[in-house]
């Protein structure tokens, strides 16, 4: 199971996955990636990059994914590469992101290549997904 849920922020997108896999009688783990910007909130032993060896047997909800890219881009990490490792440690993932392409490009240079980095990896988590899935008010609309 590899599947992206993407949208704009406070659109539901977690409440919508919920609501989805308890139709599909499919037990979901939710991991908070933001949670990966610190070892004490994540509650376990992480990687450099974030990322828990003791998580990746778990089918899980990675949701504020895109809030784990920032911290890698803003902190000069190859938040390329992590993704890389991300796929290979989850091999059944889904994946709640914020679509941040839209709308007032940022001044700040950072904020910028965050957004490229953000982009290239939703398009990599997209080509390699089963299911993808925008999300607008909790409602979802399949793309693929």
């Amino acid at each position: 199971m590899r599947e992206l849920y993407v949208g704009g922020y406070a659109q539901g997108k977690l409440a919508y996955v919920r609501r989805v896999k308890q139709a599909e009688n499919i037990e979901i783990r939710e991991i908070d990636c933001a949670a990966w910007q610190a070892a004490e909130n994540c509650g376990e032993a992480v990687q450099a990059d974030g990322i828990s060896p003791k998580m990746q047997e778990a089918v899980g909800v990675f949701y504020h994914f895109h809030q784990w890219v920032r911290k890698l881009v803003l902190d000069g990490a190859d938040a390329e590469g992590a993704f890389t490792r991300f796929m290979e440690l989850y091999p059944n993932w889904i994946i709640i992101s914020d679509e941040v392409g839209n709308g007032i490009v940022p001044m700040e240079h950072a904020e910028r290549a965050y957004r490229e980095v953000l982009g290239r990896i939703l398009i990599e988590a997209a080509t390699r997904a089963e299911r993808v899935e925008r999300v607008i008010c909790g409602l979802g609309q399949r793309i693929k």
